[in-house]
């Protein structure tokens, strides 16, 4: 399928590996020119490179914490005039509610809720002016089913659900649509982060950890960042213009819900 997406310009963050590299190399092959932005500079080159090699578009490569509002201006600065936003932060630690305090939660804000905020509110407005644009913002399965020991997460990422259950609406008579992108578990580092976690409290192996959560989903194993990436693709494209404000699922069947 055309997307009919090629020659826009994509800002994808956190997009050195992990989810944010699939809906990178997944835009790149519709032919999106690309800014990608990671904390980690030697990582980010890598990937730029190699999306650069196999799709033949032009890729900026931007290290900086897109967290910061110092980070959030070198992105911006060096972006110049986008068509497409993808937002994207690691997901705070795990734990227990009598785990944190005030500066976790405040941090787990900036990185999941108010950052993805300031970067729609810096991009959108040209967006509106050019009658296009595409927001996708990846959130997590959890906020349509909260995670016990993810409570930093279910709080800041809910919150930007509700931010953008609004938004988008006011947005879209204007050509730009706003959607969020929930994933479940899929084979990243993150998901290495929660299954030793799993391995450390409760004695077993992190292969095992693994197995035992791959049993409560459907689908019977973990995504990939190329499906996920797809998924992406699809929503900045051409064909997704009247998809407004919806939280879609990609998570092999794991969340249990009707609507």
């Amino acid at each position: 399928m055309d997307l009919g997406i090629k020659g826009r310009t994509a800002l994808v963050c956190a997009s050195s590996k992990g989810l944010g590299r699939g809906c990178a190399e997944q835009l790149a092959a519709a032919g999106v020119d690309l800014v990608l932005n990671a904390r980690g500079a030697e990582a980010l080159e890598e990937t730029a490179e190699a999306i650069r090699a196999e799709h033949g578009v032009n890729v900026t490569a931007i290290a900086a914490d897109i967290a910061s509002d110092e980070g959030r201006s070198k992105v911006l600065d060096a972006a110049g005039d986008l068509d497409i936003l993808v937002t994207n932060a690691g997901g705070p630690p795990p734990g227990m509610w009598s785990d944190w305090g005030r500066e976790d939660f405040i941090a787990a804000l900036d990185a999941n809720m108010l950052s993805p905020i300031a970067l729609m509110t810096a991009l959108m407005p040209k967006m509106i002016d050019r009658g296009w644009g595409r927001v996708v913002n990846i959130t997590s399965q959890s906020v349509k089913a909260p995670i016990p020991q993810l409570g930093l997460s279910n709080a800041a990422r809910t919150g930007l659900t509700g931010y953008v259950a609004g938004t988008a609406r006011q947005v879209a008579p204007f050509g730009v649509n706003v959607n969020n992108l929930l994933p479940g578990i899929h084979a990243t580092d993150r998901a290495i982060q929660l299954d030793g976690g799993v391995s450390q409290k409760e004695g077993i192996s992190i292969d095992e950890a693994k197995a035992r959560r791959e049993q409560t989903i459907p689908a019977r194993r973990y995504g990939t960042r190329q499906e996920f990436g797809a998924m992406c693709a699809f929503l900045c494209s051409e064909h997704a213009g009247f998809i407004v404000g919806q939280n879609i699922l990609c998570d092999g069947g794991a969340t249990v819900a009707t609507i």
